[in-house]
């Protein structure tokens, strides 16, 4: 994002070790990729549009500072995410109701401002928890849009969350980068002792007809197994429904791209019913290094290199 503050993952001198919670559960979910043009913010506004329309109570947090959220569904505020980290807002006056069982905490362009706030800050990777967790724990669900770059502001979205949502395009360099992201959060648990994990990989704007997108799916369903989850098909009106200020579920109801996103949705709130118990647990603490070494694979995998239709 313009603006971001460009860091390595290691914890601030003299920074507090984070209390820990359960990893593998989505609850607070990061939607998060290094690369752009990946879906990420029509993921993020699907999965919490969704989660509400299935009566959960949920708060969208917009950790860019494009803005982009808030352009997709059609709201404004004067208070923003630069608000609460660097102000000091509560989190109830700075957010508002944007559709039933649906909080948005906005950003806009200001929040490259709060990048450098963070860097001057002791616990600079813990600030959003710091802010955000008493009135997190009011909602089912959190679910941030990150920005497509290894920045301060990721960092503490990754450190706040507990699971993170990789969408990624139907081609290769999307691939290539999946490693990167795998890294990042394998990174986040060893150095910043935060146990968030790769809870799905999400092939987006997927064209069936495209025989490098069903090689894409297909490198992603073996080096990913479960953890890649059924691909959004590509439809205009996706990219159609942001113009309008509204969701995917209102744009366009019932159509394939709709019904993908929903699955997702159901997939998550299943998941966290379900919980982490026994071997899945201990899968999960391994998940960083696991997926790391199938994402290297993935991406040197030379049938997801061929393009064609």
């Amino acid at each position: 994002a313009q603006g971001s503050v460009a860091v390595s993952l290691s914890p601030a001198a003299g920074a507090k070790r984070p209390p820990q919670r359960p990893a593998g559960v989505p609850r607070y979910l990061a939607v998060f990729n290094h690369k752009g043009g990946t879906g990420k913010t029509t993921t993020a506004v699907s999965v919490a549009a969704g989660l509400a329309a299935r009566d959960k109570r949920v708060l969208l947090v917009d950790t860019d500072a494009q803005g982009n959220v808030s352009v997709s569904l059609g709201a404004s505020a004067e208070r923003s995410l630069y608000h609460v980290l660097v102000m000091g807002l509560r989190i109830a006056d700075a957010t508002r109701t944007v559709r039933p069982n649906l909080d948005l905490l906005p950003s806009n362009e200001t929040l490259a401002a709060a990048e450098l706030y963070l860097a001057g800050r002791q616990n600079r990777d813990r600030v959003l928890s710091d802010r955000l967790s008493a009135a997190a724990a009011e909602y089912d669900y959190v679910v941030l849009d990150c920005s497509p770059s290894l920045s301060l502001m990721n960092q503490n979205a990754l450190v706040f969350a507990d699971s993170v949502l990789v969408p990624v395009a139907c081609d290769y360099l999307s691939l290539v980068g999946v490693r990167q992201v795998i890294k990042t959060v394998k990174n986040v648990n060893a150095l910043l002792h935060h146990p968030v994990q790769i809870w799905g990989v999400l092939p987006t704007f997927f064209d069936g007809r495209a025989k490098i997108a069903r090689e894409a799916v297909g490198t992603m369903k073996q080096h990913f197994g479960e953890r890649c989850l059924a691909p959004i098909r590509q439809a205009i009106k996706v990219k159609e429904a942001p113009a309008q200020g509204q969701t995917i579920f209102e744009y366009a109801p019932g159509t394939p791209a709709a019904d993908d996103y929903l699955a997702v949705v159901d997939r998550i709130i299943e998941s966290r019913e379900r919980g982490v118990t026994g071997s899945e647990a201990g899968a999960a603490r391994d998940a960083g290094s696991w997926s790391a070494d199938r994402a290297d694979a993935a991406a040197e995998q030379p049938g997801a290199a061929a393009a064609g239709a």
